[in-house]
């Protein structure tokens, strides 16, 4: 009975250290995407990157007007705002910037947390010297604008917070289907999490990306397909790894929504995988903050509803004209 179970020990082992061996040699045989010289969906706009804390970040700058900071999603990139730049750059001067670890900016060591992302943002206005900016974040893009503007940060003077992703201890994607509820409980686990996802498939990604939309035809395939190659840079898991497991920290960073002094809208997709008492929790917290909700959109607004995300970005637009003149 012991040699059964010392063999079945030894089996399973054996068997372990096979997968874990085969998930690495996948992860080395993936092609790496050459790094793009332009957008595929506006040639026109340049690629700019910018020294930030010693981190070199992509972002793109288009438009006149008043500074317009676009902030994406956990595991995207600048590109998730395809659908809207066009039309926001002809009354903003729209910045959109790919994160450290996300998109085509360096992928550095550390703690991916909600203090760091909203530190490396706040460094990045100050690189570019922006002033009196309208900050649009979508998900840990929408905390980290609530982030900066509890911090009292000078540069900001107003927030759109699409889809917070501040609830759940940070496991709010757990919510886009059963798939990645399985994938974001397994991400915690040291070795398992790390072999599961060093063996992750296309499939897989696509069906977590279109549980963040109320329909899957409004992600372009282009971009569904270079956001699951970018996945193939060198270290781009791992810092995915280490967000998923410091996700804790952006419900924790909500604390300190209560100091924010400057004008706020919680913009909501109805589909969002956020929960009616948690979006009513942070309209308690920020003091003055407007709500509004977007029919047939979900966790990906700008993608799934372009034209409600324009539409209220031109509302605001047209409340700083109308302060200027009065």
């Amino acid at each position: 009975m012991l040699s059964d179970v010392m063999f079945g020990l030894l089996g399973f082992t054996v068997a372990s250290a096979a997968i874990v061996t085969l998930s690495l040699l996948v992860e080395e045989m993936r092609p790496v995407p050459p790094t793009p010289e332009r957008l595929s969906w506006a040639p026109d706009i340049p690629i700019h990157y910018v020294s930030v804390n010693g981190v070199r970040l992509r972002y793109i700058k288009t438009g006149e007007g008043p500074a317009l900071v676009l902030l994406h999603t956990l595991r995207t990139q600048l590109d998730l705002f395809e659908k809207v730049v066009p039309d926001l750059a002809k009354s903003f001067t729209a910045y959109a910037v790919d994160y450290p670890g996300h998109g085509y900016s360096d992928i550095p060591t550390g703690r991916y947390d909600a203090d760091y992302f909203a530190g490396m943002i706040e460094s990045f206005l100050e690189a570019l010297d922006l002033r009196d900016a309208t900050l649009a974040g979508v998900s840990i893009g929408a905390s980290i604008s609530l982030i900066l503007a509890a911090r009292n940060n000078p540069r900001v003077s107003r927030v759109v917070a699409i889809n917070p992703y501040d609830y759940a201890k940070g496991r709010g994607m757990a919510r886009s289907s059963s798939l990645a509820g399985l994938f974001v409980a397994l991400a915690d686990l040291p070795v398992l999490g790390d072999t599961v996802m060093r063996l992750r498939q296309f499939l897989i990604m696509k069906r977590v990306f279109n549980g963040g939309v109320a329909d899957p035809e409004r992600i372009p395939p282009e971009l569904l397909k270079e956001m699951y190659l970018v996945g193939n840079r060198k270290g781009h898991y791992l810092a995915f790894l280490n967000l998923l497991r410091n996700a804790e920290s952006w419900e924790t960073a909500t604390k300190a929504y209560p100091n924010i002094r400057i004008p706020v809208l919680l913009l909501w997709g109805a589909r969002d995988w956020s929960r009616p008492n948690e979006r009513e929790h942070d309209r308690q917290i920020v003091p003055g903050a407007k709500m509004a909700t977007v029919e047939d959109g979900g966790h990906f607004l700008p993608l799934d509803r372009p034209d409600a995300v324009i539409e209220h970005l031109l509302a605001v637009r047209a409340s700083l004209v109308r302060k200027a003149s009065s």
